[in-house]
């Protein structure tokens, strides 16, 4: 009943001020999931949920949260419970958007969402970023995306699009960015299946060379160098990346969608495998890692299909929460 009650005045106060304007950080209710009805341009109508802990003290973190294909943000939340239960203690806002389009997926196919400010759902969750960030006076070097099978796709988009947004990432049963480019749509009811069957494959440097073209370079942004293999950055400072897969699944192929991801992320940061820790972080579970682990790691879960489970703990440390 709470929880109802503050989203109608959220709603009452937006149609009585005419155009919904955006709350400041005294106005947003803690210690409750709340719905916020305006943060600035929202192209595709997203829709979006925060929670925010009472002792939040001066530039917090902000992890934002994206739901997989048939989901929302308050449904996300409920999966992840773990990271309200510790943002008290580890001083974070949690962001819980929501598409209602195309059977609840991310738009992870269209130009407009591939590219930088394009006008699509990257665009609409780049100002949510933006916004929380400045509400709640964040540390914009404390910015952080997660997200699960479309939540995922949509995590390796935005650090594409929008790599001075975010310093990590750790998604779920995923696709490479840029993987469904070109298809009519991004759920499994719209979207050509070539990507999820793990029929689009790439040299790493190629995977590379679609992240970099989402997010032009800045005028007076030189190239930068990697290290080993590749080119590396080509200027933007890409976020680190840790990302999840069972070897079960065969929704979002786990062959060869996993192996694609590292090969993408490991030519932007110029890193290559570097050896396995089996049964890190729990029974099962082999983390990958490449280079001195400190840009990209994989985690391949044996016997475990399309839902991995989140480890919150794990995605708090990798974040240096």
């Amino acid at each position: 009943m709470l929880f109802k009650s503050l989203v109608l005045l959220a709603g009452t106060a937006a149609v009585a001020h005419g155009a919904p304007s955006a709350p400041g950080a005294n106005d947003i209710p803690r210690d409750v999931l709340t719905q916020i009805s305006s943060w600035g341009s929202n192209p595709t109508n997203l829709q979006l949920h925060l929670y925010a802990p009472s002792n939040l003290t001066g530039k917090p973190a902000i992890i934002l949260a994206l739901h997989g294909c048939f989901g929302s943000g308050p449904w996300h939340a409920e999966m992840t419970s773990q990271f309200q239960t510790l943002s008290s203690s580890r001083n974070f806002v949690v962001l819980y958007p929501s598409s209602i389009n195309d059977n609840n997926c991310w738009d992870v196919a269209s130009p407009a969402s591939l590219t930088r400010d394009g006008g699509g759902d990257s665009t609409g969750l780049a100002t949510i970023v933006r916004w929380a960030t400045t509400t709640f006076n964040a540390d914009p070097k404390k910015v952080f995306i997660t997200g699960s099978s479309s939540g995922c796709m949509m995590s390796n988009v935005m650090a594409s699009a929008y790599p001075d947004l975010f310093s990590a990432v750790s998604c779920y049963s995923g696709v490479p960015a840029g993987c469904l480019a070109g298809s009519p749509g991004s759920s499994p009811i719209s979207a050509d299946q070539t990507c999820a069957n793990g029929g689009i494959r790439k040299t790493g440097e190629e995977w590379a060379e679609v992240v970099r073209g989402m997010a032009p370079l800045p005028e007076g942004k030189g190239k930068g160098k990697g290290k080993g293999k590749g080119k590396g950055n080509q200027g933007w400072k890409y976020p680190k990346v840790a990302t999840w897969h069972g070897d079960n699944d065969f929704f979002v192929n786990y062959f060869h969608n996993f192996e694609e991801q590292l090969e993408q992320w490991g030519a932007i940061h110029g890193v290559e495998f570097t050896r396995n820790e089996t049964n890190v972080p729990a029974a099962g579970y082999t983390k990958m890692v490449y280079g001195d682990g400190t840009k990209l790691v994989g985690y391949s879960a044996s016997g475990v299909g399309h839902v991995v489970p989140q480890f919150e703990v794990v995605d708090l440390e990798w974040f240096g929460l």
